[in-house]
């Protein structure tokens, strides 16, 4: 962590604000900070963490932290970034929790470490579930489904707020896609979760209506929506707060 002053604010309700309660809980040892500012190490995951309700001295020290002309990802953010600062994306999106899932071990996911992250990244750049860096399998558990040695799908967790954990990297090759395999590993990666008393959940794009009905299928009810915004911070540090 940062040798800068870290003071954590915890949000009412783990959920409410994920990535800064992971950061300033379970995944702490991830945690690089400022003020009141969380990120996680760079090569472990783009998310950073903001308290509910920034203000100035707050978006100074994020500032400081990544450096002027950085891209932030801010995960959660409902708070309006201010004016100077240039956003990059702005995706709607919803947060759903396990409330009926039909979690269960699958005898062909085996899991997956260090050794098979190029493999990973490499189903990654296939299919685009969204951020996954060399570092990110140390997250939590990812499991994986191969045929004839070849890794075909895998599924894992994410972010760690006290009490739960988000489900994530959920993707088939496009060859293996239709067989339910996405399916499976959520249920083995759920059961995971489970047995450690810990809730599982997951986020996905509000547009992404197919997926919304497959999770509710599967148990998940929606709790709130969600919002991802990326933000490149100004060049000149002068500016960063107007």
């Amino acid at each position: 962590m940062s040798h800068a002053s870290v003071r954590t604010e915890i949000p009412a309700h783990p959920l409410d604000n994920p990535a800064y309660a992971a950061l300033a809980g379970p995944h702490a040892r991830f945690a690089e900070g400022r003020g009141r500012v969380l990120r996680y190490e760079t090569d472990v995951s783009p998310w950073l963490g903001l308290p509910v309700e920034p203000d100035a001295a707050d978006w100074a020290d994020l500032a400081a932290l990544v450096g002027p002309g950085a891209e932030v990802a801010l995960p959660g953010v409902r708070a309006t970034l201010p004016e100077s600062w240039e956003i990059t994306f702005d995706v709607p999106g919803v947060q759903l929790v396990d409330e009926s899932l039909d979690a269960r071990h699958d005898e062909e996911a085996v899991p997956l470490g260090a050794a098979d992250v190029p493999e990973m990244l490499a189903l990654v750049e296939r299919t685009r579930p969204g951020p996954f860096l060399a570092r990110t399998v140390e997250l939590g558990t990812y499991l994986g489904i191969r045929r004839e040695g070849r890794l075909i799908a895998m599924a894992g967790e994410r972010l760690h707020p006290p009490g739960w954990t988000e489900i994530s990297a959920v993707c088939t090759d496009e060859d293996f896609r239709g067989q339910g395999l996405g399916t499976r590993l959520i249920r083995a990666v759920a059961a995971g979760i489970r047995e450690r008393d810990e809730t599982p959940f997951l986020h996905t794009a509000a547009a992404n209506t197919g997926a919304i009905r497959l999770y509710e299928s599967l148990g998940f009810r929606v709790r709130r929506d969600a919002r991802f915004v990326g933000a490149r911070v100004p060049e000149d540090p002068s500016v960063s707060l107007s």
